[in-house]
């Protein structure tokens, strides 16, 4: 059963080597994951993993590194050649430790095959999930993506669901519209609607940001 679960984004930029003499500006982000993580840890799973979206679906083992160099930097994390996408690489620096097992989940994967993942992770004794989930990148016009005015309603619904906890709401999100919008975290909250059915958590919404246009949120389920 899913015993505890947290959301973070996974900007590059959280990590303090990319960012420079920016890292200040996402001082509050970082310390609302910290705090996310901890939650996690609390809870005392049995087992750990980090969920995260990717090009295609596939999981890694425990010790799976991975690097931020695409991003400019070679920040490792893990030992032995990096393998591990953006997401579960930010995940992983997150933790600061091996997890159990990382799934990268295809973003365009579709909504049933997100839930019956999350339905499997959390039959596994009692888990915690750390789910990496960036918003819609399309709410200002210096966003990634410029401006989209669907992004701000999009991201009103998805941090609302977030912040109770509305799985019907989560499993519901449409893959097209995310693609859209350039909202990458659809797949892997999906994922999490699916491990947390039939379970009873208390949601908390940690924070919502949105620097640099692109909407962030840390959420706890305990």
């Amino acid at each position: 059963m899913l015993v505890a679960a947290a959301v973070c984004p996974h900007p590059p930029l959280i990590v303090p080597e990319l960012a420079g003499a920016a890292a200040p500006e996402l001082d509050g982000l970082r310390a609302a994951c910290a705090q996310a993580v901890a939650a996690l840890r609390a809870a005392a799973p049995d087992l750990l993993f980090v969920v995260g979206g990717d090009d295609t679906t596939r999981e890694y083992g425990p010790r799976s590194a991975g690097s931020l160099a695409p991003w400019g930097v070679d920040v490792r994390t893990g030992e032995g050649d990096p393998v591990l996408p953006l997401s579960l690489t930010i995940g992983r620096w997150l933790l600061g430790g091996d997890p159990d097992g990382f799934l990268a989940v295809a973003v365009d994967a579709g909504p049933a095959q997100c839930l019956e993942l999350g339905e499997r992770l959390a039959s596994m004794r009692r888990v915690a999930l750390l789910i990496m989930a960036d918003g819609s990148a399309k709410l200002t016009g210096k966003s990634p993506g410029y401006l989209d005015p669907a992004a701000e309603p999009y991201q009103r619904r998805l941090v609302k669901a977030l912040a109770e906890a509305d799985l019907a709401a989560i499993a519901e999100l449409d893959p097209g519209e995310a693609a859209e919008l350039w909202a990458g975290g659809r797949a892997p909250l999906q994922v999490l609607a699916g491990a947390a059915a039939g379970a009873e958590l208390r949601p908390e919404l940690v924070l919502e940001c949105a620097p640099y246009g692109v909407g962030y949120a840390v959420a706890v389920w305990s």
